[in-house]
């Protein structure tokens, strides 16, 4: 039995008041569904995409004529997915400008066949350029699936919609959206991942206007984000530190990236020593060394255990055996920001969490943020928030923001 949408809705949102976000994981097999469910995923999509990539297929599959997308979906969706949910909603990834269905009838099965909603996938919001303009004059645009979402509103479905400008957000809003994602475009990492994504900067700014624009419908709606450049629980803290996103989606940082490392390591364990456990130790050695090379990650990684403490870029850059230069210029090329400055945000955002506690004298907030000296810490503060941290534990008391 399909879980209703209120009952979807009261799900997620008591998630968010208990823990402060929700997290939705695009699977294509039941065995993703159900060890994501053990994690704590707190919701299920089946989308074409997640079955290309159990092939060893990109992501960027699911938006190509290699299959019926809908069929494809519809076949593991209610094979694989629905029997290992139970009480979790599993959201059905929709592609509404199909010519061969009718809307309204197809979102009648898709709720018959068990799935408690629909997600605009695959969405022609990824594509542009001449290719979107020639499909767009064929009736196959963005405003179908605002349609399909308004039809499924009405039917008392849940709704989930990939925007990924403001206006999408503002239109998916008024057709009834129950939760708007900010859709980063494809994920980075791995190795059939993007190479070519935002910065987590640009991230952040997107994903301000899109949830900004879509609070000036309604301030009830859910807000998430998925893909791009947020690939790892660091990627994320960054965007629940520095946005209003209420939680996160993601397909192949879920699956198709640890899946990649864990299969290619344990095989080369196995490949040169027979019997893993003896090696096990160097095993862990091997790959701690390998993780340094994926510079960017090691930095971030490094700060969000370390903020408290004092760090110099320059003993990161000497750790991960490069110089202090190109360090720069790549962490600068993939956050969008300096070094200085991520870490400026990273520990002013610790210092705000903190400051929720109460009896916690501001000159320790800062201490335990990182900060040497409380002046640093409340220019610093003001610089980055826009009032001085005074102020901003005075709103807390208060109950704001």
């Amino acid at each position: 039995m399909a879980l209703q949408r209120e009952q979807v809705l009261d799900k997620l949102k008591t998630q968010i008041r208990v823990s402060g976000h929700v997290i939705g994981v695009a699977v294509g097999a039941g065995i993703t569904a159900k060890y994501a469910l053990k994690g704590g995923a707190d919701m299920l999509l089946a989308l074409n995409s997640g079955r290309f990539r159990q092939m060893g297929q990109s992501s960027l599959a699911g938006w190509l004529p290699f299959a019926n997308c809908n069929e494809m979906v519809m076949e593991f969706g209610t094979r694989e997915i629905i029997p290992v949910a139970k009480d979790i909603p599993v959201i059905f990834g929709l592609n509404a400008t199909d010519p061969t269905i009718k809307l309204e009838q197809y979102i009648d099965v898709i709720s018959a066949q068990g799935f408690s909603g629909i997600n605009n996938f695959p969405t022609v919001g990824m594509i542009g350029g001449q290719f979107r303009e020639a499909l767009e004059e064929e009736g196959i645009s963005f405003e179908r699936e605002i349609e399909a979402i308004r039809i499924a509103h009405n039917k008392n479905l849940f709704t989930l919609a990939f925007v990924f400008d403001a206006r999408q957000a503002q239109e998916m809003s008024k057709a009834g959206a129950d939760l708007i994602c900010a859709h980063l475009g494809l994920t980075k990492g791995g190795y059939i991942g993007a190479k070519k994504v935002l910065s987590l900067q640009s991230a952040k700014l997107i994903a301000d206007e899109i949830f900004t624009a879509c609070d000036e419908v309604s301030t009830d709606t859910i807000k998430m984000i998925y893909g791009g450049p947020v690939k790892t629980p660091t990627d994320l803290s960054f965007m629940y530190n520095n946005t209003k996103t209420m939680g996160y989606i993601g397909g192949s940082s879920f699956e198709r990236i640890p899946s990649e490392d864990a299969i290619t390591n344990i095989t080369r364990a196995f490949k040169k020593t027979g019997y893993i456990e003896q090696d096990e130790l160097l095993v862990k050695m091997i790959e701690g060394v390998k993780n340094h090379y994926d510079y960017v990650d090691f930095v971030k990684e490094y700060v969000s255990v370390n903020y408290m403490n004092e760090v110099l870029f320059s003993d990161l850059a000497k750790v991960a055996h490069i110089s202090r230069s190109h360090l720069s210029a790549l962490f600068k090329k993939e956050v969008g920001c300096t070094f200085p400055e991520y870490l400026a945000q990273f520990r002013i955002s610790k210092a705000k969490e903190i400051m929720k506690f109460n009896n916690i004298q501001l000159n320790e907030v800062a201490n335990m943020a990182g900060f040497k000296d409380y002046a640093h810490f409340s220019k610093t503060f003001k610089r980055l928030t826009g009032i001085p941290p005074e102020k901003y534990q005075i709103r807390l008391k208060i109950g704001g923001t």
